[in-house]
């Protein structure tokens, strides 16, 4: 007879639901915010988890430790061969199941993660001019990202959501223009703060465009009705009055929600993270391979959520960037 999972809990209360899973460290663009041109030093193919230890994994954090969520990341996860029959075996599971990407290989793969079971999608786009879009990503694509976005949309992963991250001098004149852009074709517009996330080490909160600026610049075309937070999603939303379309902002840094945190995160090599910018990690794949029942893997996950922290500190002075980016760590 089957009974209910038992909460994964930490030692402050928090129920842990959401499983982000890194599904690769690579990428085919090469952002000046997270890494630098020539690329970083990828995983062997050997450390990275393959499609059965993943399935094995999230079979364990369904079925054991109450996970209903589970988002698959990357790098950029549309790399990963094979991806729409990996989809299917973790939509077979029960949780629901989404995916962020930076679009480019969406129009070809759409229908058939569609058909997979996948449920939505969320695509990076920082901004709508093809020559911005090249010098930020290093990559002139803009034309597929677009084209990616249709097809998701079209294919039923709804809602299509769109995440820019403002960058001061960068970017940041592009706030209304990719609202506005957003609202027009039927998709979810978030912002979201920058982080000390990237591989050089070299974020500067100087060029951070805040949560309160974004909304300033906002209420200057649209009158903003709050609809608050959905459970304990990172986004706070407003939708444009008299309207169906709703913007969502990720205030990381300026109000951070760890208060109310349900995440835990799985990189592409099989470590365990219970917030995106810890300092410690648990080997979860070592277990995997070295022949460890399910008894005690979930013993290892339980251990890790109960050191979690109250919150990331990045507004400390004793804040420490985590070693890894997060195009290894799986946003």
């Amino acid at each position: 007879m089957n009974t209910a999972p038992r909460p994964l809990l930490d030692r402050f209360g928090r129920v842990h639901t959401d499983l982000r899973v890194s599904l690769t460290d690579r990428c085919n663009l090469r952002c000046t915010y997270c890494m630098p041109a020539e690329g970083l030093d990828w995983l062997p193919k050997a450390e990275v988890l393959s499609d059965d230890e993943v399935v094995r994994l999230v079979r364990i954090a369904v079925g054991r430790l109450g996970i209903t969520s589970v988002r698959l990341t990357g790098g950029e996860p549309l790399l990963r061969r094979g991806l729409p029959a990996l989809v299917g075996r973790i939509t077979a599971l029960g949780p629901e199941v989404s995916l962020t990407t930076n679009g480019i290989g969406l129009a070809r793969t759409a229908g058939a993660l569609h058909e997979a079971g996948l449920h939505r999608v969320n695509v990076s786009l920082d901004t709508l001019r093809p020559e911005r879009y090249a010098a930020i990503t290093r990559r002139d694509r803009i034309a597929d990202v677009f084209a990616g976005l249709a097809a998701a949309q079209a294919a039923g992963l709804a809602p299509v959501k769109v995440n820019a991250v403002p960058v001061r001098g960068v970017n940041d004149d592009e706030i209304l223009d990719l609202a506005a852009f957003a609202a027009g074709h039927g998709y979810r517009m978030r912002f979201i703060e920058s982080m000390p996330l990237d591989a050089q080490g070299a974020w500067d909160r100087s060029t951070m465009v805040t949560a309160d600026e974004i909304l300033a610049v906002l209420a200057t075309r649209w009158d903003l009705v709050p609809v608050g937070r959905h459970g304990n999603a990172p986004a706070e939303e407003w939708r444009i009055a008299g309207t169906d379309t709703v913007i969502g902002v990720i205030a990381s840094v300026t109000r951070p929600f760890c208060g109310g945190c349900d995440r835990v995160r799985l990189t592409a090599d099989g470590q365990l993270r219970n917030c995106l910018f810890a300092t410690e990690e648990s080997d979860l794949r070592a277990l995997l391979r070295g022949g460890a029942d399910d008894d005690r893997i979930e013993e290892a996950w339980r251990n890790t959520i109960a050191r979690k922290a109250a919150g990331h500190a990045i507004n400390s002075a004793g804040f420490v960037q985590p070693d890894r980016p997060m195009s290894a760590i799986g946003g």
